[in-house]
């Protein structure tokens, strides 16, 4: 009788873990703004978040934060990369994302929000079927994206001239857990840099905060550099 309701208990448990639902994925808005401007991309209805990178100095070295409308579209943008002094700030408006500062155009949409152009570049995206920019090209370079089939960005390649930058990442077998990934940076077929990244995670399987390890084989000795990043994700 024991073996018997040991082995219901354990068939409800599974039948429990079939039913349980499956994590959302990723928006084509979400994964190819985050595959362009090199942020953690986000699942379900985010209404805002922020992610900071820490030193292992525990100082702040880059800092992105954006808001989103319900349908999914960026509203705000904002870059503050403090190790290197620089930083953008971008408002929709319209087809454009305009600087906060100046109200310059600085790039177009297309279809309802998603990536159009660069302004100033003359760097223009193109989508598949889906919605995904998978391509982007000018005068000088041409960039290939990549993402799996929850559409989690995979990394991207760019090729200018003699040169061929690729980074291209592995992520968790767990849908769960797409932030847990090791990534290789690659220089004409030479690898140069990799990375491993692993999580916490909340409810909708998003990441609160983040280990990443970075290390740059193109110098020698190599630099082995450790991260910690924080987010805050608030939801419709």
């Amino acid at each position: 009788m024991k073996k018997l309701i040991a082995l219901a208990l354990v068939s409800a448990t599974l039948a429990g873990c079939d039913d349980a639902p499956a994590p959302d994925a990723f928006s084509p808005e979400m994964a190819s703004f985050s595959n362009e401007f090199d942020f953690d991309p986000l699942r379900g209805p985010v209404k805002d978040f922020s992610q900071t990178l820490m030193n292992e100095e525990d100082k702040v070295a880059l800092r992105v934060a954006g808001t989103l409308s319900k349908e999914g579209c960026f509203e705000t943008l904002e870059f503050h990369d403090v190790e290197n002094n620089t930083g953008a700030s971008l408002v929709l408006n319209a087809n454009f994302y305009l600087d906060a500062m100046t109200q310059e155009k600085r790039v177009k949409l297309q279809g309802k929000c998603q990536l159009a152009e660069l302004s100033g570049t003359g760097l223009i995206y193109e989508t598949n079927e889906k919605g995904f920019v998978v391509a982007a090209r000018n005068n000088e370079a041409e960039i290939i994206y990549h993402y799996d089939s929850d559409g989690y960005p995979l990394g991207r390649t760019a090729k200018s001239k003699d040169k061929t930058l690729s980074v291209e990442a592995t992520v968790s077998s767990d849908k769960r857990k797409k932030h847990d990934y090791t990534a290789e940076t690659t220089l004409n077929d030479e690898v140069v840099g990799r990375a491993n990244q692993s999580c916490r995670y909340d409810s909708h399987f998003n990441p609160i905060s983040c280990e990443l390890v970075m290390t740059d084989l193109s110098v020698t000795p190599h630099k082995i550099q450790k991260f910690t990043i924080k987010n805050t994700i608030s939801y419709y």
